[in-house]
């Protein structure tokens, strides 16, 4: 349980700077490229747990990819290559600081909401009479402005995202056809492979050249939330939970455990085998998803196989 990388300290050809996030760092290098290290760090109500997840920094870094290589033809976006399982190098972006969300179905966030007896969500209106779980009419888009690591995002609407001058209306409205058509094409995906894409969100930023595209990830467990389509309305109608393969498992795991990230709460000791299972459940994700079964890294030292991964890369 121990062969996880969860802190990076490299130093890269041509590295300039470095930034550390919640589950990636991201290294600056010369030529306007970025280098990012999908590390094994699990992070939910915005709080980064203190185990890593084996093989998971592996999985978001390769579906995120695969993702990017299926949608380039709707949406441009920042990748040029993946010479380590856990690394991406691509085009050096501004980030906008908001991310996208879009929900398909009233869950997690959404749902709390609903419960709590908000009826608006970001500015959007979410019908009457409706169940957790429950297909909105159609696809809503409800951002929120990025936090630094440690804080919390915060829900907000389109109409005060361009008010504060957060994003202008012209990069808005191509920020919501980009989060739109990408929904489209994840949940055909998904159905595909007998899932349903429920939500997931975005990020993108403008390269050197003015250009908007794409970053970050990209219908990973982490950005998203599958059900499986088998059975999904037999479950509603029944009342049930649904079976789900993303990461509001842990987030229900710890609620439990009496923590949400709420000033004095102390987040709850993960065991081994609780870890071991978190990691499951993200292969389990990967092999759906994808379709591939998963090929595991090793893991005997990540740290130098990454560094030699990219120093090949570069020569």
């Amino acid at each position: 349980m121990n062969k996880t990388i969860i802190k990076t300290d490299f130093n890269f050809p041509g590295q300039k700077n470095v930034y550390h996030g919640k589950v990636r760092s991201v290294y600056t290098l010369e030529d306007d490229l970025l280098l990012m290290v999908a590390t094994d760090r699990l992070s939910a109500f915005d709080v980064v747990m203190p185990k890593g997840i084996p093989y998971k920094g592996q999985i978001l870094n390769q579906i995120a990819t695969k993702m990017m290589r299926d949608t380039e033809d709707l949406v441009p976006n920042w990748l040029i290559a993946t010479p380590d399982p856990n690394v991406a190098i691509g085009r050096a972006c501004e980030p906008f600081k908001v991310e996208m969300v879009i929900r398909g179905y009233m869950s997690g966030h959404a749902a709390r909401e609903y419960k709590a007896g908000r009826r608006i969500l970001c500015g959007v209106a979410m019908p009457e009479g409706m169940q957790e779980n429950d297909k909105f009419p159609a696809p809503i888009i409800t951002p929120a402005t990025k936090a630094e690591m440690g804080d919390h995002d915060e829900d907000i609407s389109r109409e005060d995202i361009i008010k504060r001058g957060i994003v202008s209306e012209e990069d808005y409205l191509v920020l919501e056809d980009y989060t739109r058509k990408l929904f489209q094409r994840g949940s055909e995906i998904a159905d595909n492979r007998g899932l349903i894409l429920v939500d997931t969100k975005y990020e993108f930023g403008k390269t050197m050249d003015g250009k908007i595209v794409l970053i970050d990830e990209i219908h990973t467990p982490d950005s998203s939330r599958y059900f499986y389509a088998e059975g999904y309305q037999e479950r509603q109608d029944a009342g049930e939970a649904q079976k789900q393969l993303s990461k509001e498992f842990v987030r229900q795991w710890l609620i439990q455990n009496n923590f949400q990230g709420l000033e004095g709460q102390t987040v709850p000791e993960m065991s081994d085998e609780y870890i071991s299972a978190v990691s499951d459940r993200y292969i389990e994700l990967y092999e759906n998803i994808t379709g591939d079964a998963f090929v595991r890294a090793d893991l005997s030292n990540i740290e130098e196989r990454i560094t030699k991964n990219v120093s090949n890369y570069f020569q």
